[in-house]
């Protein structure tokens, strides 16, 4: 009986050199297993592997040397623990994403909650290629977003209160960009280089500093056999909503333009950045490109 390589490979079973062996990759949103899933986990590792899991770059959980006739018996009692296999081929890998403002002092934006909803709209979607989604949840940039097919990082929109402020000069000293001017009456945003990190709304003693959530969204960035950044071609996005929009017209632009094999930037070089650019904008506002 011939054996569909594709369609193992499509649910997460990746040939190893050693024959009719696979390590099998593990659905992993944002980074977050449950102590249940990982006793299942290191279970099946234990049964039908080498009794270790190898951990990707990507936050994935991968169980080597799973055997080709143990593959539908690994399948089923993975799914009985509540355990999905992951995906490889052409389509919406593994959301990574740090662990955002439910944990670090330092995150403007809740990653856990959004990788989750990205995951379950987009995940396993397939497209001319593999297309990453990575989201981080501030400046500090740990999940380094721009490395993504799309990128997300939390920022905050700051505004300056007069009436509460005292003039102590803490926020001038927390911001790194230099941002930040005090006078003897007054704080001066400079908008040119704030780079939306809210550290002056988290250091300040006397809230006088307000910040409103945003996401600063980033395309085409690659780290793999192409190095290339992703560029940031919107303003702060306020809306998850919004967020969801752009990220389908995205999704849909990869889709119709691409090549076959082809990745999300080496695409967008091809056809050019200016009418991509202008369906984002469109889907940014909400409305057609025309």
């Amino acid at each position: 009986m011939a054996v569909d390589y594709k369609a193992l490979k499509d649910g997460g079973f990746m040939r190893q050199k050693q024959k009719n062996h696979f390590s099998l990759r593990l659905k992993v949103v944002g980074g977050n297993l449950s102590a249940e899933q990982f006793a299942v986990i290191a279970e099946i590792s234990k049964k039908y592997g080498k009794g270790y899991v190898h951990l990707t770059s990507r936050q994935g959980v991968e169980i080597p040397f799973i055997r080709l006739e143990d593959v539908e018996k690994v399948k089923a009692e993975l799914a009985s623990g509540g355990v999905d296999t992951g995906v490889c081929g052409p389509r919406v890998r593994t959301v990574t994403a740090c662990q955002g403002s439910a944990v670090c002092p330092s995150g403007c934006i809740d990653t856990t909650a959004l990788a989750r909803a990205v995951s379950e709209r987009y995940f396993g979607r397939t497209l001319p290629h593999k297309f990453k989604f990575g989201i981080t949840g501030c400046a500090n940039n740990c999940l380094k977003a721009e490395e993504n097919d799309l990128g997300i990082k939390g920022g905050y929109l700051v505004e300056w209160i007069p009436a509460a402020c005292t003039l102590c000069g803490v926020c001038a000293k927390a911001c790194r960009e230099g941002a930040l001017e005090q006078t003897d009456t007054e704080i001066h945003l400079d908008r040119e280089k704030c780079t939306n990190c809210g550290r002056c709304v988290k250091a300040c003693p006397f809230d006088a500093w307000r910040g409103e959530p945003g996401y600063l969204v980033s395309f085409g960035g690659t780290f793999g056999n192409l190095i290339a950044k992703g560029r940031q071609v919107l303003p702060v996005i306020r809306e998850e909503q919004t967020l969801f929009r752009v990220a389908d017209a995205a999704l849909d632009y990869f889709d119709r333009h691409a090549k076959p094999g082809e990745r999300f930037r080496v695409a967008l070089e091809r056809c050019g950045w200016e009418d991509f650019m202008k369906e984002m904008e469109a889907a940014y506002r909400g409305g057609d490109s025309d």
